[in-house]
């Protein structure tokens, strides 16, 4: 008789190839793949804003503080979540292309916050 338990191999449908666990563990199981799927996406999420915030912070010439706050504002504006608007930046910084309100938004957010400082100046005083 073999054993699925450690295999690492979980499918859709919840359990070891697919199927739905079961007994009393079945809803602990369920809760814990969920939590586990959810901790995935956060982990990604993060990884975008990020990215973003490192534009900001390169484009902008905003501290990584001021970048974050750049993306929420620009967020707020537009209606359009976080993780959304830092993907639509990070998109940007590859073809150029932002839609017209999120380019608005940011350029009026990035005039507020920035530039902190031009590298071939130094800090401000």
């Amino acid at each position: 008789m073999t054993s699925d338990v450690g295999s690492g191999t979980t499918e859709p449908g919840g359990g070891p190839h697919g199927h739905a666990p079961s007994g009393e563990d079945a809803p602990r199981i369920v809760e814990l793949q969920e939590e586990i799927g959810q901790l995935k996406e956060a982990v990604t999420s993060h990884a975008v804003v990020d990215q973003a915030i490192g534009m900001m912070v390169a484009l902008g010439r905003v501290t990584p503080d001021q970048g974050w706050s750049v993306l929420r504002e620009v967020s707020q504006h537009t209606n359009i979540k976080l993780r959304n608007i830092a993907e639509l930046i990070i998109v940007w910084g590859q073809n150029g292309d932002l839609p017209h309100d999120v380019l608005a938004a940011l350029e009026d957010a990035l005039d507020r916050y920035g530039p902190t400082f031009r590298p071939e100046c130094g800090p401000p005083p």
